[in-house]
C-alpha cells in the first residue's frame, strides 16, 4: 500500500495533513491549545521584555504593553493575573483591585532593573 493511498484512508493522517497545510492552521491550533495569538518575538519571558522596555508594570498590578507588538502577550498576562486577584479577593473578603495593588509592590519589586513602571499619576519610571 503506498502512502498516498494509506492517506486517503486513513482519517487521523488527512486531518493532521490539513493542519499541517495550513487549511486549518494556527488559529485552529491556538484554539486547540488554548495560547493566544502572539508574535513570535514574544515568546521571549516577561523578565526579558521587562528588560527590554517592550513591557511594563501599572501600579495596579498589570502588565502594560509599551510595544504594541506584545498587546496580545500583555492581554494573556493580564488575564492570568486577574483570574489570580478574583481568588485572592474572594478568599480575604476584599476587593480584586486592591488585591491587584498589593501584588503590584511585589511584581515591581521582583521586576528587572531597567523595567518601566506606571505610577498612579500616570508617569512612567524606570527601575
Amino acid at each position: 500500500m503506498s502512502k498516498a493511498t494509506l492517506g486517503k484512508e486513513n482519517p487521523m493522517f488527512e486531518r493532521r495533513r490539513l493542519v499541517l497545510s495550513g487549511l486549518v492552521g494556527l488559529p485552529a491550533l491556538t484554539l486547540l491549545c488554548g495560547l493566544p495569538l502572539i508574535p513570535a518575538a514574544a515568546a521571549e519571558s516577561l523578565a526579558q521584555l521587562h528588560a527590554s522596555g517592550a513591557v511594563g508594570e501599572r501600579f495596579d498590578g498589570y502588565a502594560v504593553a509599551r510595544d504594541a507588538a506584545y498587546a496580545g502577550y500583555v492581554k494573556n498576562v493580564n488575564a492570568q493575573r486577574a483570574q489570580v486577584y478574583k481568588k485572592a479577593a474572594a478568599k480575604n473578603n476584599a476587593d480584586a483591585k486592591e488585591v491587584g495593588k498589593v501584588y503590584a509592590q511585589t511584581i515591581m519589586n521582583k521586576a528587572p532593573k531597567g523595567t518601566w513602571l506606571l505610577g498612579p499619576n500616570n508617569k512612567w519610571k524606570q527601575k
